[in-house]
């Protein structure tokens, strides 16, 4: 586990309904020493983001035993956001109440063999169960977790919108840190690979969804002339061999094209009216560019222009408690932001931030907000206390923004 995060002030709130806990991977005793973290409950849901150096499966074994009666649900990360920021090798927990939470959860199996109506009727089903269980909560929201490396992550959040009905959805794709060997998600005391995990959940409190980046639109622009969509593979752009071209139009050698220079350099696309960042994982052996999201011929691929990482997320944070801080923030950050961080030393001063606003969550291979699989951003989800426990609320929380 990082011990180097600098722990930081956190905003002036009541005591948190939402339990969280950390764990070193490493510890044989790291589920016990979760439970003693989280208490006895009862717990609506319990969510676990694993280091890949756990024994993953053992973990979700584990916890389900230790909280037999809660729903269980977790995935491994390209790292952690506990208590002190940005964390490494450990295990964070977060659990929601039940005096306060409900929750449904459901596994997605075989996702190359996915059945969108079977899927949008069983949600549809979770969704009735959680309204008649709580019909005097007015909010709800899912939290969908799926296979990093699945390369179904766009297919997912597509078939999924017309199942969600006016629940935001938030989520991210479970990683390996910057292995890219193996990544799973779990439920049930059980681990699954090619498989998603979704959680409705029905509260009293307030909710608000939101996506973040640092990221604008510059001038240079490329297209992508071949291209295998299944695979997320980009072959030739503007006609040319991908990695060689892309590492051209940013001047730089194309044997020397790492993470960073990814991280630092990303795509965007214009889809709806908006930039969505397409990120580029890796080089392949034979020059072409492998993409963390969809990709396919013809699109118009426009090099983004970083703004101010710092700056940005404190803003961020910052607006979505200018009423009242939130419990906690539910956060799905993408592993190029942390990498980028990393090279440019802001590590610990994001890290704080992330520690003063209780964001708690995972580093990921993509980010979900509603229908749409995006790449490097910190898309989340604030939680509110309920307004019988932070008193009179002179202002309604800003609704969740659809995209």
């Amino acid at each position: 586990m990082d011990r180097n995060a600098t722990p930081a002030r956190t905003l002036s709130r009541q005591p948190p309904l939402v339990r969280d806990a950390v764990a070193d991977s490493r510890d044989p005793g790291a589920v016990g020493h979760l439970r003693r973290g989280l208490g006895p409950g009862p717990f609506a849901l319990i969510t676990l983001f694993v280091s890949p150096d756990a024994d993953f499966a053992a973990v979700m074994a584990g916890a389900q035993e230790a909280y037999p009666d809660v729903s269980v649900t977790g995935c491994t990360t390209a790292g952690e956001i506990g208590p002190e920021g940005y964390a490494e090798g450990a295990i964070v927990a977060l659990a929601l109440p039940a005096a306060h939470f409900r929750a449904e959860t459901m596994v997605i199996e075989n996702l190359v063999a996915l059945d969108p109506q079977t899927l949008i009727g069983e949600m549809i089903r979770r969704r009735v169960a959680l309204a008649r269980a709580a019909p005097g909560w007015p909010q709800d929201f899912a939290f969908l977790m799926v296979d990093g490396l699945s390369l179904c992550e766009d297919a997912l959040t597509s078939a999924m919108l017309a199942g969600l009905g006016t629940a935001p959805l938030i989520g991210g794709s479970a990683g390996d840190g910057t292995r890219f060997g193996r990544t799973l998600v779990g439920a049930g005391g059980r681990a699954f690979r090619s498989a998603a995990v979704l959680s409705f959940v029905r509260t009293d409190c307030p909710v608000r969804a939101f996506s973040h980046d640092h990221l604008m639109p510059g001038r240079v622009r490329m297209v992508v002339t071949a291209a295998d969509p299944k695979r997320r593979i980009v072959e030739r752009i503007n006609a040319e061999p991908a990695a060689r071209e892309y590492a051209r139009l940013l001047g730089k050698d194309p044997n020397q094209l790492s993470p960073l220079t990814f991280a630092a350099h990303p795509v965007v696309v214009r889809i709806g009216g908006r930039h969505h960042v397409r990120a580029i994982q890796r080089v392949a052996e034979n020059g072409d560019l492998v993409f963390f999201s969809a990709i396919d011929e013809g699109l118009v691929l426009t090099l983004a222009e970083a703004r101010p990482m710092v700056d940005r997320i404190e803003a961020e944070l910052a607006g979505l408690a200018r009423h009242k801080p939130p419990d906690v923030i539910l956060g799905c950050d993408c592993v190029l932001r942390r990498i980028e961080a990393e090279e440019r030393q802001l590590r610990p001063a994001l890290s704080r931030i992330l520690a003063r606003h209780r964001v708690r969550g995972f580093s990921t291979y993509g980010e979900q907000i509603s229908g749409l699989h995006v790449n490097q951003t910190l898309t989340g989800l604030a939680i509110y206390p309920p307004p019988a426990a932070s008193g009179p609320d002179p202002e309604q929380v800003p609704p969740c923004p659809t995209a």
